[in-house]
């Protein structure tokens, strides 16, 4: 049994990104190429891009 990937493209080095076929709207996915995370902003069709970056606010 063989498991379906999708792809898509970074948004920040153009690698080709390997989604699994059950990725979730939201859901964070790391570019293996240059280390950006990215967002799952939607699933048809399959749209990527730079994830937000949360800051810590250590209990402020």
């Amino acid at each position: 049994m063989s498991s379906v990937t999708l792809t898509a493209e970074c948004v920040e080095c153009g690698a080709e990104i390997s989604v699994p076929a059950d990725v979730m709207q939201g859901e964070i996915l790391p570019c293996m190429d240059c280390g950006a995370e990215l967002e799952v902003i939607a699933l048809e069709p399959l749209t990527v891009d730079l994830a937000p970056v949360e800051m810590e606010d250590w209990g402020e």
